[in-house]
């Protein structure tokens, strides 16, 4: 069977199962809908603690993956999308606004993080509300390849000396920013002529690469056995291999920097356990929950309160200023990419030789 045949079949039977599942609402329990590492239990606690269970829990790879879920049927309580996604979801009329005097933490989330635009809808109701910040760039094996842990470069993407030992993400959101950035283009303002040389780019990239997957576990596998050398993560695969006594380095390049973004909550409009739910979003944005994020996966709490109550050390280890504007200023801030359905079909495009 061809590669893209058995894509083809893996994708009917994907939104087969999506339409299959049952919306959430109706069992009268609460599920929560994020990524993996966001569903762990040390962010649950004072969830559990009121109800003495815990919430039901689905996983999404990306946030394409949870919005093409959520358009066929799949109807969750609470999701957790970055800030550049909130827009399309809310305009495909899947959420419900947050009555953020519901939440507790409310009052203590940093002002900065308040202001994302299009996140409020007044001054008391919102589409989005931000859990943590994390970063975006590339992690590498400095013991492998040293030349870049003297002069780190994204172009270690490209560098034939490592062809079949690069990664990279699926989502247009990590990947196709990073390399135009990596080109000196801004990938939120790009033109049809510099879109045509990123094209090519990606192209050159999937021919570098061993693997290009939603998966972040089979990365830092690789990354770990040595198969990898480098690949584009979040800051928390790089935190899990450092923690883990793996030799990696997470790029900082002095020519583009990192990305930066901010994920957090967001309400299904067909969401029937509203009290519920603002307990779900109240036990992600806990101390417990920032301690959590901060020690294992060196992602910053939304809770500016909850950051001035931890350590020193545990904020240097994870390379975190308590600072959330200041850190959010040292990089890219990634937005909504213009145009991402027509960009998700070019790479999508790409990626089976098209």
């Amino acid at each position: 069977m061809s590669p893209i045949r058995s894509l083809l079949m893996a994708s009917s039977l994907f939104v087969l199962a999506a339409t299959a599942i049952p919306a959430a609402a109706q069992d009268g329990e609460v599920t929560l809908f994020t990524f993996e590492t966001l569903a762990n239990d040390e962010l649950l606690g004072e969830y559990v603690a009121k109800y003495g269970a815990k919430p039901q829990t689905q996983i999404f790879a990306d946030e394409d993956e949870a919005f093409a879920k959520m358009r066929a049927g799949y109807a969750p309580d609470v999701m957790g999308p970055c800030s550049y996604e909130f827009g399309r979801w809310q305009e495909a009329g899947l959420l419900q606004p947050i009555d953020v005097t519901k939440l507790k933490y409310w009052p203590v989330i940093a002002p900065t993080l308040k202001k994302i635009p299009g996140a409020m809808i007044d001054e008391t109701h919102a589409w989005f509300v931000p859990q943590y910040w994390a970063q975006t760039s590339i992690t590498y094996r400095k013991d492998l390849a040293p030349e870049y842990a003297e002069k780190e470069s994204w172009q270690i993407l490209f560098d034939p000396k490592y062809q079949g030992r690069i990664a990279a993400l699926e989502g247009v959101d990590d990947t196709v920013t990073l390399v135009a950035k990596s080109m000196g283009i801004d990938p939120y303002a790009m033109t049809p002529e510099q879109w045509a040389q990123v094209q090519e780019k990606l192209r050159e990239l999937v021919a570098n690469a061993r693997v290009i997957t939603t998966d972040q576990s089979t990365i830092a596998q690789g990354i770990a056995s040595g198969e990898l050398v480098a690949a584009i993560t979040w800051s928390d695969s790089w935190a899990t291999l450092k923690n883990d006594g793996v030799d990696v380095g997470f790029m900082n390049p002095a020519d583009t920097g990192r990305f930066t973004y901010v994920c957090g909550f967001t309400l299904h409009k067909d969401s029937k356990n509203v009290d519920k739910a603002y307990t779900l979003m109240d036990a992600g944005l806990s101390l417990e929950a920032a301690r959590y994020l901060v020690t294992g996966y060196s992602n910053g709490s939304a809770n500016a309160d909850a950051m001035n109550q931890l350590t020193d050390d545990e904020l240097n280890n994870a390379g975190l200023p308590r600072d959330v504007e200041l850190f959010l200023s040292t990089g890219t801030f990634q937005v909504r990419l213009p145009n991402k359905d027509d960009i998700i079909k070019t790479w999508n495009e790409i990626r089976s030789g098209l």
